[in-house]
Parts: C-alpha cells; sequence; structure tokens
C-alpha cells in the first residue's frame, strides 16, 4: 500500500514539474484592470467585426519570419491563409516580461529573441479589425498584446 501511494505521489510530482517547465508566461502592466473575454479562434474569426476594439484572449499557433507575426487558422478550416489567419501587433507601449523575473520578451535567449515559431500560444490584447498586418493580407490584428502564455 505504502509503496503505490508513493508511486502515485511520484508520478503527480513528475507530471506537475513537467508542467511548469513546458509553459512559459509573459505579462505586461499596460492592461491593469482590463476585462479579457475569452473568444475562440473560429469565433473570433468569424465575427470579428462584432470584437473590434475589444479586449480578447485567444489561443492558437503562432507563426513569425520575415514581415510575419501571426496567429494563424487551426485545422478545423478548410481555406487555410492569411485572410483566415489574425496579425499579432507587439507593441513597446506594453513590454511583456517574463513573470517573476525582469527577462523581457525581446531579451536574448541563446543569442537570439523568445523562440516561438509554430508554438501554440494564448495571447491577450485588443482586436483592431482595420489593422491587417503586411501587404494588408489578415483577416485583422490582436493589438496591444499584454500576455503571451507559450504552450
Amino acid at each position: 500500500m505504502q509503496k503505490a501511494c508513493f508511486l502515485t505521489l511520484m508520478l503527480a510530482m513528475a507530471i506537475c514539474l513537467g508542467c511548469a517547465h513546458s509553459k512559459r508566461l509573459y505579462t505586461s502592466d499596460c492592461a491593469e484592470g482590463i476585462v479579457f473575454k475569452k473568444v475562440s479562434y473560429a469565433n473570433l474569426v468569424d465575427s470579428i467585426k462584432y470584437y473590434n476594439l475589444q479586449y480578447v484572449e485567444i489561443s492558437g499557433r503562432y507563426t513569425e519570419g520575415k514581415n510575419l507575426s501571426a496567429l494563424v487558422n487551426d485545422s478545423l478550416y478548410d481555406v487555410h491563409g492569411n485572410s483566415r489567419a489574425l496579425w499579432v501587433n507587439f507593441t513597446q507601449d506594453c513590454p511583456l516580461y517574463l513573470a517573476g523575473t525582469q527577462k523581457g520578451f525581446f531579451d536574448a535567449e541563446d543569442g537570439s529573441y523568445t523562440h516561438m515559431n509554430n508554438r501554440m500560444v494564448t495571447l491577450r490584447g485588443r482586436v483592431d479589425v482595420k489593422m491587417k498586418g503586411h501587404l494588408k493580407e489578415y483577416r485583422g490584428a490582436i493589438d496591444q498584446v499584454s500576455y503571451v502564455e507559450l504552450h
């Protein structure tokens, strides 16, 4: 009985420690007091005009590159492309720091900034339907990003 309890406890600790290291949370104090509405990716993309200038929390896959900073559509859509993607606009007005530290989101990590290409993320920011990103080919934007959780 004691051996089974010990093994269960060890397994639970291993799971907790594994989860603690797989996620990183960056926050900014620029959104203090703002209540964010949790919205599914599909709902936001389909009803983006309804959410214009509202503060939302959304999860999805982030992609980055030259002239690219976007939350891309999930596999539930038949159409994959920028018309179903959201531009992500990080601003210096909302500096992001790793929770519990002074390490900035754009500070060097192994010689470069925080790696998040093709990672699942949760973002909090303000929807802007007029901001369409590079070449104005995106559905809209998540602006004033004040929360980034890397999964």
